[in-house]
């Protein structure tokens, strides 16, 4: 019998086909999570799951699922997942590091513009009928001249400064590690402190990681520290922004502007997570922009990073060590 494997969302009819020669494919064919019993009802016999950001994976999910040989994430960050506990069970856990880069950044960059120029003010404008020809109006923040500081300087990081590179801005960034010399003179970056960029930049852009260090690292303090009228864009992950802050901020008139494509309520890895937007966020409507994390959301790149996800599956089937690889699990695969 082939080996089992369960997908926990929904994907490209192409990757199930890829998956079939090897395995037996039990797919998710609606659009919608599936709730995490109904996973480890599936998953009980199966050897090996592929998952999506809404999943978490830790022992007890480990412990219900003991033919398990491999978790294959259509995914970049992995805070959901518990690396020890499948490393101790001896389970693969893969990643797709490089494909949500490039969409991610377009998206961060198109929330800045449209948060910036009040893009969705103007469109609930034309289609409410009120709109009867040019006037003064919905008067905007632009980009040339400003200052944008990015924290954190990864792939992501580095594809937005690309981007923005011909904007005429001037583009600082702080990271632990700093770029080589040839990579800020090509982008026109500086490196600068955390606390100099966030009170220097009028459009501050974290991009960074979900770990110890960074939860909440844009607080009430921070906000208190960055340069009245400026705006923040949240990219990266929900609990790097702490929302209720930002509420605060924005109530209080000190922060212009925040726009999100993630949210704290998303990060299941925290047990104390708030269990919705806060409503008061949503109700900010002319200075608040937000999307459904459609970060990755191109059609061609969801395909390309299930496709990934499902060779880290086949490679381990196949018994051998995956591309992906997180870990490096007890008895796995040399």
């Amino acid at each position: 019998m082939k080996p089992k494997v369960v997908l926990t969302h929904w994907v490209h009819p192409e990757v199930i086909r890829h998956l079939a020669p090897h395995c037996e494919v039990i797919a998710n064919e609606t659009r919608d999570t599936l709730p995490r019993d109904e996973i480890v009802a599936r998953a009980r016999d199966a050897q090996a799951v592929m998952t999506f950001m809404p999943d978490s994976v830790d022992d007890e999910f480990l412990a219900a699922c003991p033919h398990l040989k491999v978790i294959g994430c259509a995914l970049k960050g992995y805070d959901n997942y518990d690396i020890d506990a499948c490393t101790r069970r001896g389970v693969w856990i893969t990643n797709v590091p490089d494909l949500l880069t490039i969409p991610t950044a377009e998206l961060t960059i198109g929330l800045l513009i449209g948060l910036t120029r009040h893009v969705l003010a103007g469109d609930a404008l034309v289609r409410s009928g009120g709109f009867s020809g040019w006037r003064p109006q919905l008067y905007g923040a632009g980009l040339t001249g400003r200052t944008l500081g990015i924290i954190g300087m990864g792939a992501v990081g580095r594809a937005i400064a690309q981007r923005l590179s011909g904007y005429e801005m001037n583009l600082i960034y702080c990271d632990p590690v700093p770029l080589e010399q040839a990579e800020e003179l090509r982008f026109g970056l500086t490196r600068t402190t955390f606390e100099n960029l966030i009170s220097d930049s009028d459009f501050v852009l974290p991009m960074v990681p979900l770990k110890t260090g960074t939860r909440h690292l844009i607080d009430a303090p921070t906000l208190a520290r960055m340069k009245p009228g400026s705006f923040l864009v949240n990219g990266c992950r929900g609990s790097v922004v702490d929302e209720a802050a930002v509420v605060a901020a924005l109530q209080g008139g000190s922060l212009a502007g925040y726009a999100a494509d993630v949210y704290e309520f998303e990060d299941w890895a925290r047990d104390d997570r708030p269990r919705t937007i806060p409503p008061a966020l949503l109700a900010m409507r002319e200075r608040t922009l937000f999307t459904p994390h459609i970060g990755s959301a191109v059609d061609e790149v969801r395909l390309a990073i299930a496709m990934e996800a499902a060779d880290n599956i086949i490679d381990v089937l196949r018994g051998v060590s995956p591309r992906g690889a997180i870990n490096q699990p007890l008895n796995g695969a040399a």
